[in-house]
């Protein structure tokens, strides 16, 4: 089993409860030491205690059984918002939200997302007609997401 997969198990095994899931884990090294950060999400949100927990069970885990050799850092966080939607969990999680889809074809889509299926999400497509808005329903495929980012709104 790859480092990462291993990671993966271990934190998946050691997430507070159902309603938190891992997002992603991403690995970088620098000149003999290795940084391990370890994004995590849930149903509910994250907040710093759950990241804090984690990370302390994670830390004991790898030490103890060697699962790391080198210096290395661990971080647990959650992704933060210009981290990329990457399951269908967080996909619910931000129904209602303002997202920019980028599609594998190189098109970007904006709008308000309603409604997410087994293979697909449902939009909320902002059209202008004339001076009055206007909304136009899109689905897209999740097979022809690129990825998708939440958009944060100042108004």
């Amino acid at each position: 089993m790859e480092l990462k997969e291993k990671i993966a198990a271990i934190a998946e095994k050691n997430l507070e409860d159902e309603s938190h899931f891992l997002v992603d884990i991403i690995m970088s090294s620098r000149q003999g030491s290795g940084k391990v950060l370890i994004l995590i999400d849930g149903d509910k949100g994250v907040n710093i205690d759950d990241c804090a927990r984690l990370s302390r069970k994670l830390g004991h885990i790898i030490e103890e059984e060697e699962i790391i050799s080198d210096k290395y850092i661990l971080e647990v966080s959650s992704p933060g918002v210009e981290h990329p939607l990457t399951s269908e969990r967080q996909y619910q999680k931000n129904i209602g939200r303002a997202v920019k889809v980028s599609l594998a074809e190189g098109k970007d889509v904006k709008g308000s997302l309603v409604e997410v299926q087994n293979d697909c999400i449902v939009l909320d497509q902002e059209i202008k007609k004339g001076k009055k808005k206007a909304y136009e329903r899109v689905e897209l495929s999740f097979s022809d997401i690129s990825k998708t980012i939440v958009q944060i709104s100042f108004k």
